[in-house]
């Protein structure tokens, strides 16, 4: 069933075994009638084999499909004649990529551990065919997380005095309009702010790769663009999810309404870009290859503008994944053709694996310089609990948090809405409709205008994270949040006045060394921007790739840092505990955006160190074979343009005795009306915000520092004396403490000790919570109970839970008396392909647990392919154990009776007698 294609991996491989201990042939017949065949009979199969012209099955874990796709040139007719010629069928060209074609077999088997093999493979051999790939099926998850209560629509007694829409849950929607006393919003991303200045979205064209739109949805059907919407896994026009009694296939239409909800209808919610025109193209609800996404991605590049996805390769902590050949030109084709030529832009969620320490770097789409990655927040600007952490994160909008935090509004299938759209699944969409409001306010943005403009107006605020940073340009980021919170007022304010940034150059820098356990390999490469070549020249950074090479026994106990030559630090990568794999890394990027703005030459530093873990199997020492930097960027500064003086400006006259006029490049921190120097001190009127020293000098800065508050007229205002942080220069006033002091909660005023009735919260923060249970002040909840921050209470953990962070099965942190702990959640009993574990705890306590079945098993009593009691397709249990389907058994069985091979004696007593024909 397609449920299942979403949510279990694929088969495991079938191990490539060839032992032969005995010369002599024997045919083993046990119990039950079936055959094993052993010793040299299983070599000779393979000399049959290798008679008949067929090679043996692949040893990777990949299932082939019957698809292909085919590079032709010469047309679609020369197309169509090779595929009739092989026994295929053209069913067209692949999305927007030229002379790529989709091939299909109908006699080949649909789903096969085993590439195809026969007459119609010899088309790779047709002169006019330069490429060909059998598809594979790749696993993409939809990066929602699925709470373990349905969602049910509350209102919140909001009153916006800003503007108004007669839209059902509009009061409730807290990350547009952030007004709200109750849950004491601190931020919001300024969309109000865009739209009072005119910006909604119109003629702007935003489709969402997914699992399909219901295109006739109350609030979707006014905005709905069926040019922008196409049906891959039905290869029909139609984009409509197909539905079921779960309600699976609900999360493209709930991505969709974030973007382009009708505003002013009555029935739901609104979307950012509520003008805009929104499409959906349905291609996760069926096998995802390399084909399906090229498809989707290239979709209309000339009529859609931008394209969100919010999905990806497992977040599971080990998979190492990304987009294939197809993808990756589809990719580039957007950028170098999409939107006449300006580039397409494509928006990504960062990914869900917080909870099993994944990486995003490990993610192949989102670290992609095409891509925009987006991160998330909670309404409270805390870290989200799946939030990854990764460098190439460019951005973040609003998501769900805590469980008692709020979460997003937005459509629904069915014709209904929701306030329970969650994960970074979320924020990709939000953000989507926030770029579309600034490609409104100027439609000839290139890809790459729209990621200046996110970097230089996204803001640090109130965003919590312990690794913010300054850069050498100027801008504040984090591997959590990168250069922080998006904010479409300033964007749409940047984009009316932008003028296109230089052209992109790409230089490549290129740089055997021994990983030893518990040390840091340190590689310094001298870097000179490609100075020698003007063409390639970069001296001002946009994105930093590093392509690198590494073997390694255990690849999750590599962590990766990359120092600029400013000394900027990005973690590339870090330690995965759940990545067993012993592949390392072959040619993979690493990309950061922490080094934006900064200058190319110099020493870039790059370290690795290995730290093994105990489940590490052997403690040999990994090797950097190869890395290399690839620097994009300018040879010119970015905003120089910015120097240009307005008409206004009268020049001095006679022979007054001035300065020779600043013609250099502008600090980034300057508005457009240029600089008398280089420096933020030398801005004739600042970007952003501005400090005012006692000698009535200023300098421009892109936000207020520790200490300030910034007022409505941009300036940076001193908190008091006690304040870290503050809204106003009040004593009342703060929202953080100096080091040593206590935000009182309530009050807002920083303190030396907690007063009677409030405990000290060092757990998780500097704040004073009054927090009584019975008649007694307690530092923390009871056993079994979670503290509410909405509500301000203890309350009850989910009976399975002995203790807990929050509502739901999801949320615990210990699991109760007769339940058990599989994977992020505890169960009564643990599900098919898990098997019961008992581990001593270092204070005695037996502790237990579900582990997952070898990957042969499909049930299964222990660890290993030695403890199997059912096997998964591919796989007969012989002697208990769980082994590959004899070649007897399989494909070679299969040709054998399709060729009608039975009447020789030696086929027939090999194979006819023991083999069923599959397919």
């Amino acid at each position: 069933c397609n449920q299942a294609r979403l949510s279990l991996p694929p088969p495991p491989p079938p191990e490539c075994m060839w032992r032969s201990t005995d010369t002599s042939m024997r045919i083993l017949a046990p119990p039950g009638g079936k055959m094993v065949l052993d010793g040299a009979l299983r070599g000779l199969l393979c000399l049959l084999a290798l008679w008949f012209g067929f090679t043996s099955p692949p040893c990777k874990a990949r299932i082939y499909t019957n698809h292909w796709a085919v590079r032709i040139a010469g047309g679609p007719e020369f197309a169509d004649q090779i595929a009739s010629k092989y026994g295929y069928k053209n069913l067209g060209q692949i999305g927007d990529l030229k002379d790529y074609y989709h091939f299909f077999h109908s006699r080949t088997i649909k789903r096969s551990t085993l590439s195809s093999r026969g007459i119609h493979s010899f088309i790779s051999m047709e002169p006019k065919v330069e490429w060909i790939q059998q598809q594979v099926v790749k696993r993409r998850v939809k990066r929602d997380y699925k709470p373990s209560y349905p969602g049910i629509v509350k209102s919140s007694p909001v009153q916006s005095n800003l503007i108004y829409f007669n839209d059902a849950k509009w009061s409730s929607m807290w990350y547009i309009h952030c007004n709200d006393n109750i849950h004491n919003c601190k931020s919001d991303m300024n969309i109000v702010g865009a739209w009072k200045k005119g910006y909604t979205g119109k003629d702007v064209v935003v489709t969402i790769l997914d699992d399909g739109i219901e295109r006739n949805h109350p609030d979707l059907v006014q905005n709905y663009d069926n040019q922008a919407s196409y049906d891959v896994n039905g290869n029909d026009l139609d984009p409509m999810p197909r539905y079921d009694a779960s309600n699976e296939n609900k999360h493209g239409t709930r991505c969709a309404g974030e973007v382009a909800a009708s505003a002013n209808n009555s029935h739901c919610t609104v979307g950012i870009a509520y003008n805009a025109k929104i499409g959906g193209v349905r291609m996760l609800d069926g096998d995802v290859t390399d084909m399906v996404e090229a498809k989707s991605l290239s979709l209309q590049p000339q009529h859609i503008d931008i394209y969100s996805a919010s999905w990806g390769p497992d977040d599971d902590g080990k998979t190492v994944d990304g987009p294939a050949s197809l993808a990756r030109q589809a990719f580039e084709n957007g950028i170098r053709l999409g939107r006449k030529g300006r580039g397409s832009i494509f928006v990504w969620a960062s990914g869900n694996g917080g909870r099993s320490r994944d990486h995003c770097s490990c993610d192949g789409y989102t670290n992609s310089i095409y891509t925009i990655s987006i991160s998330s927040t909670a309404e409270s600007g805390r870290k989200p609990w799946y939030l990854e952490e990764c460098a190439s994160t460019l951005t973040t909008t609003y998501s769900s948090g805590e469980n008692y935090d709020r979460k997003i509004i937005t459509t629904d299938i069915r014709q209904r809405c929701t306030d329970s759209h969650t994960g970074t699944s979320a924020s990709a969409p939000m953000a989507a409709g926030i770029i579309a409001l600034a490609l409104e306010a100027n439609p000839l943005l290139t890809w790459r205008d729209v990621q200046h403009i996110i970097v230089k107006t996204s803001r640090a605020g109130h965003l919590s994270a312990p690794d913010w940073k300054t850069n050498a340009a100027g801008y504040n980021v984090s591997h959590l949040y990168g250069f922080g919170l998006m904010d479409a007022e300033a964007m749409v304010k940047e984009a009316e006045q932008w003028k296109q940034v230089p052209s992109q150059h790409i230089c490549v820098e290129n740089a055997d060394r021994t990983i030893r356990p518990e040390h840091v390999v340190r590689s310094v490469y001298k870097a000179t921007g490609c100075t020698d070549n003007a063409n390639h020249h970069v001296i001002y950074l946009e994105h930093v790739v590093v392509r690198i090479t590494i073997t390694h026994p255990r690849r999750g106990d590599l962590s990766i840092n990359l120092t600029s030559p400013s000394g900027t630090k990005s973690q590339l990568l870090a330690n995965r505990l759940f990545d067993h794999s012993m592949e390392g890394f072959k040619n993979w990027e690493f990309m950061t955006t922490h080094c934006w703005g900064e200058k190319a030459a110099g020493d870039w530093i790059l370290e690795i160190y290995d730290s093994p873990s105990q489940v590490r199997s052997q403690k040999a020492p990994g090797k950097l074979k190869e890395w290399s930097l690839v620097l994009y960027g300018t040879s010119v500064h970015p905003y120089s343009f910015r120097n240009d003086k307005p008409r206004s400006v009268v020049e001095p006259q006679g022979e007054e005795e001035y300065s020779e006029e600043y013609v250099g490049p502008c600090d980034p921190e300057c508005s457009e009306n240029g600089c008398e120097g280089p420096g933020p001190h030398h801005c004739i009127n600042c970007l952003h915000y501005f400090l005012k020293f006692k000698n009535n000098t200023r300098m421009c800065v892109p936000e207020c520092p520790s200490g300030f508050f910034r007022d409505d007229k941009r300036r940076c205002k001193k908190c008091s004396p006690l304040c870290e942080s503050c809204v106003g220069s009040r004593i009342d006033q703060c929202t953080s403490c100096r080091p040593g002091l206590y935000l009182r909660e309530g009050a807002h005023t920083c303190v030396y000790a907690c007063p009677e009735g409030f405990y000290l919260d060092l757990g998780k923060s500097p704040l004073c919570f009054s927090h009584l249970q019975g008649n007694k002040c307690q530092m923390t909840c009871e056993p079994g109970t979670y503290y509410n921050g909405h509500k301000r209470i203890c309350e009850q953990c989910h009976p399975a839970c002995a203790t807990c962070a929050g509502t739901g099965m999801e949320a615990c942190i210990k699991c109760a008396e007769g339940y058990y702990l599989e994977e992020w959640r505890c169960v009564s009993s643990c599900s098919v392909g898990y098997y019961m574990s008992e581990q001593t705890a270092e204070n005695g306590d037996i502790q237990k647990s579900c582990r997952k079945c070898d990957n042969t098993c499909y049930t299964c009593t222990g660890p290993g392919d030695s403890n199997c009691s059912t096997c998964v397709n591919g796989y007969n249990l012989e002697n208990g154990v769980s082994n590959e389907e004899s070649w007897a058994e399989g494909s070679f069985c299969v040709l054998v009776k399709k060729n009608n091979l039975c009447q020789r004696k030696v086929l027939q007593q090999l194979c006819c007698r023991t083999c069923s024909l599959k397919g």
